[in-house]
């Protein structure tokens, strides 16, 4: 999923705010600011991220923020009256997950 926003994303910038870790988990705050593609909208989305490690590595990451506050700026009109909904955020997530099946594919065929 990262290599795909940071390689689709011209001004992907992160700020990462706080960070902490011991042997077995992990979390940080950061903040991203981008333009999301499918709109030509700027979006500020501040998240909350929670790692499990093991053996060295992440093996589990899990990002939390504010949907409605993201669809609003990602999306505008239909974020704002829509973003709260659960139709909404299971629409965005199934274009996200095609969008990451569809870079992983060509990943798979490019490398």
């Amino acid at each position: 999923m990262w290599r795909m926003l940071t390689r689709r994303a011209d001004d992907l910038k992160i700020e990462l705010l706080e960070h902490e870790a011991d042997g077995d988990r992990g979390s940080a705050r950061w903040v991203a600011h981008y333009t999301f593609t499918q709109t030509g909208r700027p979006v500020r989305n501040d998240v909350r991220a929670s790692f499990r490690f093991a053996q060295g590595l992440i093996a589990e990451h899990r990002d939390d923020f504010d949907f409605h506050r993201w669809s609003r700026q990602a999306l505008g009109t239909p974020g704002l009256l829509l973003g709260w909904t659960p139709i909404l955020r299971a629409s965005v997530r199934r274009r996200a997950r095609a969008g990451l099946g569809e870079f992983m594919a060509g990943e798979v065929h490019t490398s």
